[in-house]
């Protein structure tokens, strides 16, 4: 019960995360769009981009149960 849960937790968190990394998506190609825009901002938005990409990894692979070879 507690494991479906916890599941549960991961699971939404990283729906989360995948709905605020197709938001940022969409923010830096409008930015990229825009000759007026600081290229310092969209280096920054890419990088938290990144670093959702990799949290969402994690929780992936913690929601994947471990298969023995």
């Amino acid at each position: 019960m507690k494991n479906e849960e916890t599941n549960q937790e991961l699971r939404q968190k990283m729906e989360r995360l995948i709905i605020e990394h197709r938001d940022l998506d969409e923010v830096i190609y409008r930015l990229a769009h825009d000759p007026e825009v600081d290229q310092l901002q969209i280096i920054r938005l890419k990088k938290r981009k990144l670093h959702l990409k990799d949290m969402i990894t994690r929780l992936r692979s913690k929601l994947i149960p471990d298969i023995e070879a």
